[in-house]
């Protein structure tokens, strides 16, 4: 399940540089903000996966 995962976050990161280069050359905040906004679901999204496996191998193995 870490294979697509990693996928998908490599996809959203270079999706939100795409979004910050044509912020910088057009000069518009509102992309840069998409940008970062795009950036820091990508950093969350990993983030709660591996909150997640490890709060499941705990309850598995309490179990």
């Amino acid at each position: 399940m870490l294979i697509p995962i990693l996928i998908f976050d490599v996809a959203l990161v270079a999706w939100s540089l795409h979004l910050m280069e044509k912020a910088v050359e057009s000069k518009e905040f509102s992309l840069m903000l998409a940008g970062l906004l795009v950036a820091v679901a990508a950093a969350a999204m990993m983030v709660v996966y591996f909150l997640m496996g490890n709060c499941m191998s705990y309850l598995l193995q309490v179990s």
